[in-house]
C-alpha cells in the first residue's frame, strides 16, 4: 500500500455524528470564525486565532498532503452539515506499519460534546481495520491535563516524555507526551470504550 491507495482525496469517514473529509483550501471560510476563540490554542503549538497564522496552517497542512507527509480532514458535524475543527493522519509509515493521530482542534462550542470520541473512533478503525497499522500514535502537551485525561479515556498507553520537544506560538518548550494503541489492543477497546459507535463505511 503506498499514500494515494490508503488516502485518495476522495476519502470520507462517517459516524451518525460526523463525518471526516480531506481539507481543502476554500475550507479556510469556515475555520475562521471557529478559531478566533484564543482558548483553543493554549496548547497549540501555532495560534491560529490570527487570519495569517491560520492561512499558513491550512497552507503547511496540504502542502503535506502533495508530499504525501500528512492527511488533513475537516471535521463535518452531520446534523447541520457545519464544518467544526480539523484532525490529520501524520508521520505516516508503511514499512513500520504506524501512524500519528494529531493537529486536531475543535470550534469552542464544539468541546465536549462527544465529537472527538468519534472523530478517534473512526481514525482508528481506519488506520487499523483498513491500512493494517500495528501502532497508532498520540502526542500532546504534557501540561494539558485535559487532553492526557482524554486519551487515557479511549484506552491510549502513555509511554514517555520528550523534553523540551516543541516550540510554542508563546515561546514555551514543550514537553510532549507520547501516548499509543497497539493492534493487538484495538478489538477491545473498540468494545469497551467505543461500543455503540457505528461505522458508517468509508466512501
Amino acid at each position: 500500500m503506498n499514500f494515494v491507495q490508503a488516502f485518495p482525496d476522495t476519502l470520507q469517514l462517517t459516524t451518525d455524528l460526523v463525518k471526516l473529509r480531506m481539507l481543502v483550501h476554500e475550507d479556510i471560510h469556515s475555520l475562521i470564525p471557529l478559531s478566533q476563540s484564543k482558548i483553543i490554542w493554549q496548547y497549540f503549538t501555532k495560534n491560529l486565532a490570527h487570519e495569517d497564522e491560520l492561512n499558513l496552517w491550512v497552507a503547511d497542512a496540504m502542502l503535506d498532503k502533495c508530499n504525501e507527509k500528512r492527511f488533513p480532514f475537516v471535521i463535518v458535524q452531520k446534523s447541520n452539515n457545519e464544518i467544526c475543527g480539523s484532525t490529520s493522519f501524520g508521520n505516516i509509515f508503511f514499512y513500520d506499519k504506524r501512524i500519528e493521530i494529531g493537529w486536531t482542534w475543535l470550534g469552542e462550542k464544539f468541546i465536549g460534546k462527544g465529537i472527538n470520541m468519534h472523530i478517534k473512533f473512526l481514525m482508528l478503525t481506519y488506520a487499523f481495520e483498513k491500512l493494517g497499522m500495528e501502532r497508532v500514535e498520540i502526542k500532546t502537551d504534557n501540561l494539558n491535563i485535559r487532553a492526557k485525561r482524554a486519551l487515557t479515556k479511549i484506552g491510549a498507553t502513555p509511554e514517555g516524555v520528550l523534553r523540551s520537544h516543541m516550540e510554542t506560538h508563546d515561546h514555551r518548550r514543550r514537553d510532549s507526551v507520547y501516548y499509543s494503541i497497539l493492534k493487538q489492543e484495538w478489538p477491545s477497546i473498540k468494545r469497551s470504550v467505543f461500543r455503540g459507535i457505528v461505522v458508517f463505511g468509508q466512501e
